[in-house]
């Protein structure tokens, strides 16, 4: 898979109105009124209020049982009915990155089964995971969940598991951004 830059762009201006912003873990964003997400490009518009850059690429914890069942059962972003979305923003402590890939992987999957449990949340949510630590960006990962009306109690189900596994005792900042068009 090539590698995809992608910003998110908080402010005046942008296909999803904003309908929440929330610290979860850390400290927030401010707010903003609309957010854009620019594809292909690596700078930020000038007049947004702040700005995430992440990279889409190849998967990093995905075995290849995992990778052809996401494949099987992923809907695209954008589908007309996905009118509902959030960006969750987050970084993990030092201590999950002082762990050999192989310790990440068996507290992601094995102990949290955080791949299993999204596999559960789909079609009805699509997903899609930019990894930005190497960027130097304020958060390691920007997460972004399209859904539609209809699936947002679904969606909660989803964000409050994950939240409740042992990875999630690793991320010392978290943003939620409520998002719908």
């Amino acid at each position: 898979m090539p590698i995809l830059p992608v910003i998110f762009a908080g402010g005046d201006e942008g296909a999803w109105r904003v309908r929440s912003i929330a610290a979860v873990v850390g400290s927030s964003l401010p707010a903003v009124e609309r957010l854009a997400i620019f594809e292909g490009v690596r700078v930020a518009p000038a007049a947004a209020t702040w700005a995430l850059a992440g990279v889409v690429g190849h998967e990093r914890y995905v075995g290849a049982r995992e990778h052809n069942e996401l494949a099987a059962c992923s809907p695209s972003l954008g589908r007309p009915a996905a009118t509902r979305a959030a960006l969750i923003t987050i970084r993990k402590s030092e201590a999950w990155w002082a762990l050999a890939q192989d310790e990440r992987r068996e507290i992601l999957e094995e102990q949290s089964g955080h791949i299993a449990i999204g596999l559960k949340y789909l079609p009805a949510v699509a997903r899609r995971l930019h990894h930005c630590r190497d960027l130097g960006e304020p958060f390691d990962f920007l997460t972004w969940f399209e859904f539609a009306p209809e699936d947002a109690e679904g969606f909660g189900e989803l964000v409050a598991m994950l939240r409740a596994t042992e990875e999630w005792d690793f991320v010392d900042r978290e943003v939620e951004i409520g998002l719908e068009r």
